[in-house]
């Protein structure tokens, strides 16, 4: 199943946004970037760049030299990932190496600065330099048709004892504005008529570390088209929930928006079809048969009205 996505964060930079999904098949995508996009904006909206995706197989020279260059520089390098080495990761040559190492083992990235490829890449600088901007993340994800959840939060994410975590420490204890505007969500492709509850929606967040919920119940729809054609795609309604989440309130939770979704036993079908001649014809006369019907009546009306005031005309002129 296919979900399209477009949601505007204005307060939170893409350097924190992790997205995330899971289902109860156990199926888990973990900071998704195949097919979704990030693109940085200011706090006015404007866009500060536009994120790129090469295709597969590029056989652009530039693209050959890029790879060659890299092959060249890394081929006798094997830097440390700080005791979180793996079978499938044994070396750790960037700052994004070794916060996956990390992942992997379930380990808190919780001091940037004392990892020598982060210094060199200049990791905290970079967040630093995002602090106050935006991001829009847009794009579509594959999950399978079962229940599951999908949500867009701060921190990088990992498993740790079999529980889904986000890593806040090297945010210092930031209270985050996840005030976000949905500019489009949908299950599936899209058919004539099919209404969409969270497009346009907007939420303010008054407060930090605000977790927002969307729980939303997915309607299988077949669509069957004049020419034979079946479209399967999907229709939803939603139920919304905020709360905060921070020590001091007492919730428990993860600062974000979630959207958790499940499929209804039920389908929905809608068929198109094509009215006949016949049809067209028994319309037409219907409405000329109204026209006539009408203009019956207001000729009645006028004819009766003049022949009141012409008897009282001639009642007037005999006394």
């Amino acid at each position: 199943m296919r979900i399209n996505i477009d949601v505007l964060f204005p307060k939170v930079p893409c350097a924190y946004l992790s997205i995330d999904a899971m289902d109860i098949a156990g199926e888990q995508q973990i900071d998704v970037d195949h097919n979704l996009f990030k693109r940085r904006m200011d706090l006015q909206g404007n866009i500060l760049d536009q994120p790129e995706k090469e295709e597969l197989g590029d056989p652009s020279d530039e693209f050959i030299k890029a790879i060659k260059k890299l092959e060249n520089n890394t081929a006798d390098v094997c830097e440390s990932c700080y005791g979180a080495e793996t079978d499938e990761l044994r070396c750790c040559n960037t700052c994004e190496d070794v916060r996956e190492a990390y992942r992997r083992k379930g380990w808190a990235f919780n001091n940037p600065d004392s990892i020598e490829q982060c210094k060199r890449e200049g990791w905290s600088e970079k967040l630093k330099q995002q602090k106050n901007e935006g991001c829009q993340v847009y794009g579509y994800l594959e999950v399978n048709k079962v229940a599951g959840n999908f949500h867009f939060a701060p921190g990088k994410s990992f498993q740790q004892h079999h529980v889904h975590v986000h890593d806040l420490q090297p945010f210092g204890g930031e209270k985050f504005n996840l005030t976000h505007h949905v500019n489009h969500l949908s299950f599936g492709t899209d058919i004539p008529g099919r209404v969409n509850p969270l497009d346009g929606h907007k939420i303010t967040a008054k407060q930090g570390s605000m977790m927002y919920q969307y729980f939303v119940k997915i309607v299988p729809t077949v669509y069957k088209k004049i020419n034979g054609e079946e479209v399967r795609t999907n229709q939803f309604s939603v139920t919304k929930h905020q709360k905060q989440v921070t020590a001091t309130s007492g919730e428990q939770g993860l600062p974000g928006v979630f959207v958790l979704y499940e499929l209804s036993p039920m389908m929905v079908q809608f068929t198109e079809k094509q009215r006949s001649f016949m049809h067209f014809l028994t319309g037409v006369c219907a409405i000329v048969g109204g026209v006539f019907t009408v203009a019956g009546l207001i000729d009645s009306l006028i004819y009766h009205s003049a022949r009141a005031i012409q008897q009282k005309i001639d009642l007037g002129k005999a006394s």
